[in-house]
């Protein structure tokens, strides 16, 4: 008995790790009737991930100095370090999202993101000269962004309309939380025996970690909608009586067979027709189209909310980046003291995130009820955002800028930033949230596109801040800024008025009944 039960033991771990390395698992249960502590795994686990980007972006920022001296590098090639990786966090989630949605696949991608990551990290922490460093970088932005794409198709996957906000609010707290950490982790990491080669190295653990979790205890997620979606359409015809006479189902068998030809002919017509539909249906899902994502920008729906997300986050990045410029010039911080600069911004994102989460789905249930409960995408926008890209972003921006300019207490730039990101955390998800609804069947690619736009204006604008900063000033450097979020508040608004009709013109009209 012993043996057969060690061997039935060993069967079921073989049959379970078979399971595991499925590319494409049968998903035969709808997700979104997954139980709460299932999802709220899945949720930690794309956290978890989404947080690489923006921790592996900045953690090795205080060791900078030390990399240019330690390498002998040129300023040129440290800045590419940094450029280049945000350059590559906008272009690779088109393809991780391109993939997923034509391969209909989740969890195999983000085990391959992961892989691809803590091996670049290594490589980060083992090269000898800045241009090894630069091309491991940009492997490593490649394999650090799938969840940022990938992330987004998950949610879809697992949470309806109605309750995705406070979800896409946490994902996004995870991606923008890193950013702000990053810089403290490796601030107390780089005064260490191995100075910046640390910072790498805790990335290669921490990669290892969620490499091994996600493996473990990630399932498939994808969500056939065709599949799982019921159709409510109410039947046209009332159901057979049972006390039908003999008689009348004679009569309809003996009509049944005097068919015209005319009639089975036209019949075997469309027949060969639908054939023949299903056939071109088959041969357009197998055509792979890696930029497939961008094309979803040529949708007006879908490129204002990701030029909203793309002037919020640019500004929030170009501030980070000038941030340790600033504070080490006017007030002399150390390394270790700069990335504690960066705790007023990771408050104000955790702040921003949770009032985010509590108020997001409410807004919007709300906006239905006064609708006698139909459903409008566009309410999605809810009425906390405006405050947000008129008032507090602007603010913050003005607030940190005219602070450095006169030189007044640095806490006043660090309660700013603070601010600003308190905004920015209400912004970001529900934008992104708004695409995830707006485009049923394609989350994966069209966060992809939104995360390119974003990325290219956070280095676009990071790399136009230091001149401008030299030129201008503080002070109205963050003016030009604060007048891109009130432009922002414009392309929302403009998007709230007439998304509905815009969505209609391009076929994204199922989700609400004809006016």
């Amino acid at each position: 008995m012993e043996p057969q039960s060690e061997n039935n033991k060993k069967s079921r771990f073989i049959q379970w790790l078979k399971s595991r390395l499925l590319i494409r698992p049968a998903v035969d249960r709808d997700p979104r009737l997954s139980s709460n502590k299932t999802k709220i795994g899945i949720l930690s686990i794309l956290m978890m991930q989404a947080s690489m980007p923006g921790l592996s972006s900045t953690i090795y920022f205080p060791g900078l100095p030390t990399i240019t001296s330690e390498l002998n590098a040129p300023n040129i090639a440290t800045i590419l370090t940094a450029a280049l990786f945000v350059l590559f966090m906008g272009i690779a989630p088109v393809f991780w999202g391109s993939l997923s949605d034509y391969y209909q696949t989740r969890r195999f991608l983000l085990i391959i993101a992961m892989v691809i990551f803590t091996a670049a990290s290594l490589g980060c922490a083992l090269i000898s000269n800045i241009w090894s460093l630069i091309v491991f970088r940009c492997i490593q932005s490649v394999g650090s962004s799938a969840a940022m794409a990938v992330g987004g198709g998950c949610l879809a996957d697992l949470y309806n309309v109605e309750n995705r906000g406070g979800p896409t609010s946490n994902l996004f707290l995870s991606m923008f939380i890193g950013p702000l950490i990053g810089p403290i982790i490796g601030g107390f990491l780089t005064i260490s025996n191995l100075t910046w080669r640390s910072t790498f190295l805790f990335c290669v653990a921490f990669g290892s970690f969620v490499l091994i979790i996600t493996f473990l205890f990630m399932p498939e997620t994808y969500r056939d909608n065709k599949k799982f979606d019921i159709d409510t359409t109410l039947p046209t015809t009332l159901p057979l009586s049972p006390v039908i006479s003999a008689t009348t189902v004679l009569e309809e068998h003996k009509n049944s067979e005097i068919f015209d030809k005319n009639d089975s002919a036209h019949f075997k017509n469309n027949k060969k027709c639908n054939q023949q539909h299903q056939q071109q249906e088959k041969i357009k899902k197998k055509t792979f189209n890696p930029i497939r994502p961008l094309l979803m920008l040529r949708y007006p729906h879908v490129l204002l909310p990701s030029l909203v997300g793309g002037i919020v986050f640019g500004s929030f990045f170009a501030l980070e980046a000038v941030l340790p410029i600033l504070y080490e010039e006017i007030y002399g911080f150390t390394p270790w003291e700069l990335g504690l600069c960066y705790l007023g911004g990771g408050v104000g994102s955790i702040v921003g995130a949770v009032f985010q989460g509590c108020v997001s789905d409410k807004l919007l249930l709300r906006a239905r009820e006064k609708r006698d409960g139909k459903h409008k995408i566009e309410d999605r926008i809810g009425i906390n955002l405006w405050p947000c890209c008129l008032i507090f972003i602007p603010a913050g921006l003005l607030m940190f800028g005219w602070s450095a300019e006169y030189k007044l207490s640095y806490w006043i730039g660090i309660v700013a930033f603070g601010i600003q990101t308190f905004g920015m955390n209400q912004v970001l998800p529900e934008t992104n949230a708004y695409l995830l609804d707006a485009t049923p069947g394609e989350g994966a690619s069209v966060l992809a596109a939104a995360t390119l736009v974003r990325m290219t204006f956070a280095c676009v604008l990071t790399l136009c801040a230091s001149p401008l900063l030299q030129l201008l000033g503080p002070g109205f450097l963050f003016v030009i800024f604060a007048a891109l979020s009130w432009i922002a508040a414009g392309l929302m608004l403009i998007n709230k008025i007439y998304g509905r009709n815009m969505r209609r013109r391009v076929g994204f009209e199922q989700d609400e009944e004809m006016d």
